[in-house]
């Protein structure tokens, strides 16, 4: 006796529900994720204005690569504790409302321009900026 495929049997057939399920959820997941640009609903052309440009009094504080400071032109000796804090003082003395740049060379440990900006703080200088170089 052999065996013999019915005739009436229905060939394979691929459910297409399932996929479109699931295409829906990826859908709906990046509807959900996308990030959008801001439009704004006016179209707003700002005035021109002629005003004098104030540029902040500032004090360059260098720290190099191996840990020595330079406040100004100045080399600062660090064998007092608060000898940066003091030199920082002595230039914040010539200006009013200065702001600290530090320059901090991009191999400096991190422990140099810690003490950089506590010296900052210590000599009642709260302002203070990083300078950087730009990218390419």
């Amino acid at each position: 006796m052999r065996f013999r495929p019915r005739a009436d049997s229905d060939g394979l057939d691929i459910n297409l529900i399932p996929l479109i399920d699931v295409l829906l959820v990826v859908l709906i997941f990046l509807a959900a994720t996308t990030t959008f640009t801001r439009q704004r609903a006016i179209a707003v052309v700002l005035p021109q204005a002629s005003a004098e440009v104030v540029t902040p009094a500032t004090i360059e504080l260098a720290v190099s690569q191996d840990g020595r400071y330079a406040v100004g032109n100045e080399v600062v000796d660090m064998t007092a504790a608060s000898g940066l804090a003091q030199a920082l003082r002595q230039a914040a003395a010539r200006q009013t409302d200065p702001v600290v740049v530090i320059y901090a060379d991009a191999m400096a440990a991190h422990q140099f321009v810690i003490a950089a900006m506590q010296a900052a703080r210590d000599a009642g200088l709260a302002r203070v900026q990083f300078a950087t170089q730009a990218g390419n």
